[in-house]
């Protein structure tokens, strides 16, 4: 721990989210903190910033990539559906178990990749049965539950909310909402998907609104934490704005970034 100014000790906690593979910097994310908080998305199914990068473009090439990239962009979901079907019927090869491979190698690399002591929940594009094999004894893994870290209270709920690119860990609002409730009031409250704020949800490279939780942003108003911190939204409109007392952060695209959001007190 670090010291404040008036001598007391301090706590330095680390937050990254939406990793997406990159586990070089994610091994040092903890780097000069007392522990790292990670809110989801390790797998890169797709990089869609380089169309050569993650589980798709290793399966079906580049070209194929750019072509399901377009189709997304474009909110052309069905076809965008269609045209991987007819890929996977292309190359003969059982779609769960490719996937479940290509995952399982990615979970290997970047859980140990995790530094001691990890809290981390999910991401949308995450496979949460698989956590539990490969989550190391420094990693815990929190899911509408609560942790103290360093005297303050940090809640965790993982996941998205059901949209039409049906990302593996999507669930309903009810349920996302029973999480919400299950945590509580806390200090900080760690989720993978922000409020539904306008500002915070809109995406200006992909250029639409993902989806944010009404939930949340009525917890946040009700229970007033101190910290909101979330993800999902790689290039948001705004990356941080207060929502009455409370600050709300997107903690950054660490795919691309490499850098954790710092929170000292």
């Amino acid at each position: 721990m670090a010291s404040s100014p008036g001598g007391g000790p301090r706590t330095r906690v680390h937050v990254v989210s939406d990793v997406h593979g990159n586990a070089a910097d994610l091994a040092r994310a903890r780097d000069g903190a007392d522990a790292l908080v990670c809110l989801g998305d390790l797998v890169l199914f797709l990089d869609y910033a380089d169309h050569s990068r993650g589980i798709f473009p290793d399966l079906f090439g580049t070209e194929n990539a750019h072509r399901i990239v377009e189709l997304r962009t474009a909110r052309r979901f069905e076809e965008a559906r269609d045209f991987q079907r007819g890929l996977w019927a292309g190359i003969g090869v059982d779609r769960a178990t490719a996937i479940e491979t290509a995952v399982r190698k990615q979970y290997a690399e970047l859980f140990s990749a995790f530094p001691t002591p990890t809290y981390a929940t999910y991401g949308n594009v995450d496979v949460p049965p698989l956590w539990r094999e490969y989550a190391g004894p420094g990693t815990t893994v929190l899911d509408g539950q609560r942790v103290e870290i360093g005297g303050w209270t940090f809640g965790f709920v993982g996941g998205g909310l059901r949209t039409p690119m049906r990302t593996p860990y999507e669930i309903d609002d009810e349920e996302y909402a029973a999480k919400i409730e299950a945590v509580g009031e806390v200090d900080v409250l760690c989720t993978h998907i922000p409020p539904e704020v306008p500002e915070l949800v809109y995406d200006t490279v992909a250029r639409r609104f993902e989806r944010g939780s009404t939930a949340l942003l009525e917890a946040i108003r009700r229970t007033r934490p101190r910290y909101s911190l979330f993800g999902h939204v790689h290039q948001p409109l705004v990356r941080r704005m207060r929502i009455g007392s409370t600050e709300c952060v997107n903690v950054g695209h660490f795919a691309s970034t490499g850098r954790p959001w710092a929170l000292e007190f």
